[in-house]
């Protein structure tokens, strides 16, 4: 149950808590060579990418991927993804700024796009899991938008009151879903995402989770 009428942060977790840029930028390479599309740096990932992936992919190469082509490269997207991320780990700071803002006497909560049956488990081996109302995942396909899960995982969260609640993430989409449901947005540059390309959404940007902590604070007072 969350504070009533305390602060409460709703944390994206690939880029944002789980500093995975290395895994994310090898599988986007891999599901580009099935297809013969030619390799990007991460750089030019963070220029252009966008949700729904599709789109991101349109950017890349002209067009949108037929729906069979998408099948291809979103399963060998995930399937490199999933070998690869066990050399990530979390964002600098992570634990401790979990920890000190559950002290304070507010709530947080994780919202992803990742499949829910993977980041549980994921999120549970850093030890950090008790530290939230609810880790949600994706359920259903890959390549939607985050603004009807953010409904659903707000209507989950009981005692948490959308006015007071910021969400923090690294792309776009983020804020676009905290838009959707009447919350606040703060947006971190070390994720998917240049600061360039976040600067456009119209909401704060910060290059740090410490600075995107302290600036949820002010924003839901």
């Amino acid at each position: 149950m969350g504070m009533r009428g305390a602060t409460h942060i709703v944390w994206d977790w690939n880029g944002t808590l789980f500093h995975d840029n290395k895994a994310i930028i090898g599988a986007t390479n891999a599901a580009f060579a099935e297809l013969g599309i030619p390799s990007i740096t991460l750089e030019r990932y963070r220029e252009l990418y966008c949700v729904p992936v599709p789109k991101f992919y349109e950017r890349l190469i002209g067009r949108l991927p037929t729906d069979d082509e998408w099948e291809v490269m979103d399963a060998v997207f995930h399937r490199y993804y999933a070998e690869h991320r066990v050399g990530c780990g979390l964002t600098d700071g992570v634990p401790t700024l979990l920890a000190e803002w559950v002290s304070g006497g507010r709530s947080q909560s994780i919202l992803s796009m990742y499949g829910h049956e993977e980041l549980v488990p994921l999120v549970r081996g850093f030890g950090i899991e008790p530290h939230f109302l609810r880790v949600d995942g994706r359920t259903g396909p890959s390549g939607g938008s985050k603004a009807e899960h953010m409904v659903r995982h707000l209507r989950a969260l009981t005692g948490v009151d959308p006015a007071r609640t910021v969400v923090i993430g690294d792309a776009a989409d983020d804020a676009i879903a905290a838009r959707h449901v009447g919350a606040k947005a703060v947006l971190y540059t070390g994720g998917s995402h240049s600061r360039a390309s976040l600067e456009g959404v119209g909401v704060p940007v910060v290059d740090s989770l410490a600075e995107a902590v302290t600036l949820a604070e002010w924003l839901a007072a």
